[in-house]
């Protein structure tokens, strides 16, 4: 069944409207889901009056274009936060006071599962499952890192996945085993953390269908309207289709789907045959693939080995078929992005993307994450046409006396070379932000905060890494805005303009005018998704 977009006026605001035109408006009327007028207070009052429109006085606060956070997992977020949170928890006596508290509270029965374990406890003694066996006995615990790339389990957990010692994956996924092949617990990437959370009980249909439907209305509430999916199924693009028949989807969506290293030929194929599937918020023909892995654990793909001499490995056995499968995706007309976290796997990708035949009026592709880049990267990325997807405020997990697992890994030297917006800009390279939910906030006035201040939002004591790299409030702005809405092709979208789609976030301060330490304390007013108020602070 399909719905129709709602109707409503706003009077009485300040319009940052991303096009670039000089304007005295006040005021937006919304019809069927799309902007059909901009002017000023009495103009859309008495539009809104001829057609029996409801009108809100927003007194002075500030509008923009809804933001649209180019790099999230909420499907997968709903499911992961569920357990518990483990962020913060820096020793191994802290966890398993956490998991011990947990464990007292589940039923016999339940899994303990947590997530956003961070790496720091266990780095004088590697990530082991039996550190932590005694806080829960006997209970399947299973654990998840916050950047998603490495799961901890039990041996509880193990024995009910059937893993008992190291297996061959068509990627870089690794059951992390001793010198006498038992299992540690570690389990890297996903191809092998899935065997585990796979294993445990799961939640019915109905559970999964509310959780996402309820994960939306939680990052409405922080003033997000839409998002780029970057883990995508077949059971989430099922899961979206129910919702928006049921009236219940409150957000837009591209789904990118989730291309495995060990997908064959004919599953490309399947893909390819499903790229048109969308409803009237939600889109399919994308597709997410991987490079490589982090530089944590050294799975990152660099130009020079880390200081523990790893990092020089791609996510694939051969890098041959990962181009094999870009160039079908793309002769498909679909949207790819590549998981690139390392400088060297940038620009291998690069260097696949460029070799890509033209494509008359369609976007071209991704590169997420971009950590590291040499300046011979970003100089690959000039005029590549390529976007570069990043994630600034994953710079929280830094330390100011790089101390921290990332920073020791690159050593201080190449940590200077991290998350390097303000250059890829200069470059001419397209930039949109994201979060990476839930490897991060999914707050995006947290994440333009980081971007413009590259230090902990409101502590005026704390580091701020690499200053040069910062970028000014507007340009914050559009990277959730106008920028996303270019890089897949849509002239409706990312500006307040007639014709546009009347998704909105209305703020309780202009947030380009607003300082970057108070930026993540600035209301929101309302959340409007195709002209239907879907959040109200």
């Amino acid at each position: 069944m399909e719905h129709s977009g709602g109707d409503l006026a706003l009077i009485g605001a300040t319009l940052r409207s991303n096009t670039g035109e000089a304007s005295d408006a006040t005021a937006i009327l919304i019809r069927a889901g799309r902007i059909e007028l901009v002017g000023t207070d009495a103009e859309i009052a008495d539009a809104a009056a001829q057609f029996a429109i409801p009108t809100r006085d927003l007194g002075g606060a500030t509008v923009t274009p809804g933001l649209f956070d180019s790099h999230t997992h909420p499907h997968w977020a709903a499911s992961v936060t569920a357990g518990l949170d483990l962020g913060g928890l820096e020793t191994i006596d802290e966890l398993r006071a956490a998991l011990a508290a947990e464990h007292a509270r589940l039923p016999e029965d339940a899994w303990l599962r947590g997530w956003n374990l961070e790496y720091e406890a266990f780095e004088h003694t590697g990530l082991r499952g039996d550190l932590l066996a005694d806080a829960a006995p006997g209970r399947p615990v299973a654990l998840i890192c916050y950047d998603l790339h490495t799961g901890l389990a039990t041996a509880p957990a193990l024995a009910a996945a059937g893993i008992t010692g190291s297996r061959d994956f068509e990627d870089a996924s690794e059951i992390v085993v001793d010198e006498a092949g038992v299992p540690t617990g570690e389990l890297r990437e996903p191809t092998a953390y899935n065997l585990v959370f796979d294993a445990a009980p799961q939640p019915s249909h109905d559970d999964a269908r509310d959780g996402l439907r309820d994960m939306f209305r939680r990052l409405a509430a922080v003033g997000l309207t839409g998002g780029a999916i970057m883990d995508g199924k077949d059971a989430t693009v099922d899961l979206l289709e129910e919702l928006e028949e049921r009236g219940e989807l409150d957000h837009r969506l591209t789904v990118h789907h989730w291309h495995a290293v060990g997908d064959t030929d004919a599953d490309v194929a399947r893909v390819i045959s499903e790229k048109d599937r969308a409803g009237r918020l939600w889109q399919t023909g994308a597709i997410k693939l991987f490079s490589d892995g982090v530089i944590d654990t050294g799975t990152a793909w660099l130009h020079e080995p880390d200081s523990c001499g790893d990092g020089r490995a791609a996510f694939w056995p051969s890098w041959e078929r990962y181009g094999d499968v870009v160039r079908a995706y793309h002769d498909a007309g679909m949207l790819i992005a590549t998981h690139a976290v390392g400088d060297f796997a940038v620009s291998r990708v690069l260097d696949v993307y460029a070799a890509l035949p033209a494509r008359d009026g369609l976007p071209f592709h991704s590169i997420e994450h971009l950590e590291v880049l040499s300046d011979g990267d970003v100089e690959q990325l000039r005029g590549s046409g390529v976007t570069a997807s990043m994630q600034p405020l994953h710079m929280q997990w830094r330390s100011s006396d790089h101390s921290d697992t990332w920073a020791k890994r690159l050593g201080e030297d190449r940590s200077h070379t991290g998350y390097r917006v303000r250059d890829v800009l200069d470059a001419g390279a397209r930039l949109v932000l994201g979060s990476d939910w839930p490897v991060a906030q999914y707050d995006p006035r947290v994440g333009m905060a980081w971007a413009r201040g590259r230090h902990t939002p409101g502590d005026a004591s704390a580091n701020v890494f690499e200053p040069s790299q910062r970028l000014s409030g507007e340009e914050a702005l559009l990277a959730y805005t106008l920028w996303p809405a270019q890089a897949r092709g849509h002239a409706d979208r990312g500006v307040i303009a007639i014709g546009a789609v009347g998704d909105l976030t209305v703020w309780g301060a202009d947030p380009v005018a607003t300082d970057a330490d108070a930026l993540p304390e600035v209301p929101i007013v309302l959340t409007v998704v195709d002209g239907r108020i879907v959040h109200e602070g």
